[in-house]
């Protein structure tokens, strides 16, 4: 199984094709609008669009599980993410990333890509998953992860070549 064989959903609830990014490096993050992280959408920003001509796209998925940041909808969010930081990354549904409601996709994330000690939970907003041109994932990141090693990261994934 990889990321392509998922399903989700855009943030105006229409199915969103994965397997139409098949063979792109993918970075998928829990995002939210009010927490102390979201001026990483900025970077995330740029990041896509510095190599989105390699193959890169980023996923973000609003979630409200880590202190009620993120309690719009996801087409509110969408409109936050591009009036406030010029996001033109896809903006997809709003999801629980941990508990029984977990999105699907972050069920297989995580257990592709255990946290600190093995634990699986998603510990806060910005958690990002570093996902090859394979579909399986990379690495995983927490929300302090970011700048440079990320890049570094993401542009080691960029210059592997594709099975």
């Amino acid at each position: 199984m990889t990321i392509y064989d998922q399903d989700c959903y855009t943030h105006q609830a229409k199915p969103f094709n994965l397997r139409a990014l098949r063979g792109q490096v993918l970075l998928v993050v829990n995002v939210a609008s009010q927490c102390g992280f979201t001026p990483q959408l900025k970077e995330l920003e740029t990041f896509y669009q510095r190599y989105r001509d390699r193959g890169f796209t980023v996923l973000g998925f609003p979630c409200n599980q880590f202190g009620r940041q993120s309690p719009e909808n996801a087409q509110a969010f969408c409109q936050f993410g591009e009036q406030q930081y010029g996001i033109n990354f896809p903006l997809l549904e709003k999801v629980h990333v941990n508990g029984g409601r977990a999105h699907p996709l972050f069920v297989w994330l995580k257990h592709q890509a255990p946290g600190v000690l093995g634990t699986p939970m998603i510990k806060w907003n910005f958690t990002k998953f570093l996902i090859g041109r394979d579909g399986n994932v990379i690495a995983r990141f927490g929300p302090r992860d970011h700048g440079r090693p990320l890049r570094l990261a993401l542009e080691k994934a960029l210059d592997e070549s594709y099975p």
